[in-house]
């Protein structure tokens, strides 16, 4: 097709790649650069863009914009989160003076062939001059927010429920208003795109996660090392869940198979409390880790002990590719196409998952069979050039875009 300009916003920069989210960002932006594309992306984000960030990203873009969010706890964004009819998430990144004029100049200089917004909590700096200019638009959603249910709102303080409640039913009201008004609606798997048609009241369109086979091609599991890992950013309330389950429930029933075994942590934002909480010297705590190869090939297997979330998780992505034994719960698999026994172990109870990691590592050379399976798989299935042709596709379907192939 030939090359367009296109107009993509973020509430959060792209690099460095600390979340699945921005790991996908990052690589349908290098996907499209590499195609021609002409791309100009806003982020209005709460960490400024240092040399390195704008070093990494200017040869992908014709123009990066990075605009400051306000803090969390700023007067005016707690009085928006105590008094907006949206939902939290929204307000944080919301009632953006600043990044709703930038984005209105951006609309006055010239044909867009197409805009993509990234997330519906990031819409409502965006929402005004859209409708004033009936601009179509892409909205792209990575899970269903109001889904996450008790990941997020489970763990409010029990005086804050009932505001916990409202917040999930805001949320839903704001996910059905954004997804109505958007041109074309993007998901990451079926799933969730069954889910967002339904809200949006149109089909939605799959654009699903990839992973870059070729950077995880050169690892090779250590399966003497006994050490399970597991990869997550902690400002994300499901990886939150999955590691306090993980340590709260299952890893003592691994404990008790195997002694030896250990659980390898790592990722941005990993809370502090956690060290004197989970206080055990078979736990190695890692936080961010800049080459997550070499912290796959001293770990025997990876554990992904998701209970909520939606979307597909790049995490596990990556642990496939690099042919690391996996020992998942249907809900880390979602999006996959992964089977159970094949690819992965899967279970979902804290005993059925201890008994999947003893079994694991007791038996390297069928965990050695299982993890290849894996990366075969997703070598044929996820690849983000396949991603990027999928988004090139919903270009095209766009009503007032002149777009050809």
């Amino acid at each position: 097709m030939k090359p367009l300009r296109l107009l993509w916003t973020l509430p959060y920069l792209p690099w460095p790649i600390t979340s699945g989210g921005k790991a996908r960002q990052f690589h349908l932006l290098r996907e499209l650069a590499g195609r021609g594309h002409r791309i100009t992306l806003l982020v209005q984000s709460k960490t400024p863009a240092d040399d390195e960030v704008r070093k990494t990203l200017a040869p992908l873009l014709e123009e990066l914009i990075v605009l400051p969010r306000r803090p969390l706890r700023h007067p005016i964004t707690l009085w928006h989160a105590a008094t907006s009819p949206l939902p939290l998430l929204a307000t944080v990144n919301g009632h953006a003076p600043a990044l709703a004029q930038r984005f209105a100049q951006l609309l006055r200089q010239g044909h867009w062939d197409a805009i993509q917004v990234e997330h519906s909590y990031g819409f409502e700096p965006f929402g005004a001059e859209l409708a004033r200019t009936a601009q179509p638009f892409i909205i792209t959603e990575h899970n269903v927010e109001s889904e996450l249910g008790a990941a997020t709102y489970g763990k409010w303080p029990a005086p804050l429920r009932g505001l916990a409640r409202y917040d999930q039913f805001r949320a839903r009201r704001w996910e059905r208003e954004v997804l109505a008004k958007a041109a074309a609606i993007v998901a990451v798997t079926e799933s969730d795109a069954r889910t967002l048609s339904q809200l949006g009241g149109r089909p939605a369109h799959v654009v699903s996660n990839g992973v870059d086979t070729r950077g995880f091609a050169h690892v090779k599991p250590d399966a003497a090392s006994r050490t399970v890992l597991f990869v997550g950013n902690y400002e994300y309330a499901p990886n939150v869940d999955a590691v306090e389950w993980a340590l709260s429930e299952i890893w003592p029933r691994v404990w008790q198979l195997v002694p030896d075994a250990r659980f390898r942590i790592c990722g941005h934002g990993l809370p502090e409390a956690w060290r004197q909480r989970f206080a055990d010297p078979r736990i190695e705590w890692l936080g961010y880790v800049p080459d997550l190869t070499e912290v796959q090939s001293r770990s025997a297997a990876f554990l992904a002990p998701l209970r909520y979330g939606g979307g597909s998780k790049l995490k596990v992505l990556e642990a496939m590719a690099a042919s690391l034994p996996l020992i998942s719960t249907a809900e880390g698999l979602s999006g996959l196409k992964a089977a159970a026994g094949v690819h992965a172990l899967v279970a979902d109870t804290p005993d059925a998952i201890a008994q999947a990691i003893a079994q694991t590592l007791a038996d390297p050379v069928a965990a050695r069979t299982m993890g290849l399976a894996a990366r075969d798989h997703v070598t044929q299935q996820f690849d983000w050039a396949r991603s990027a042709s999928q988004l090139e596709a919903v270009y095209q379907s766009l009503p007032s875009a002149k777009v050809a192939a």
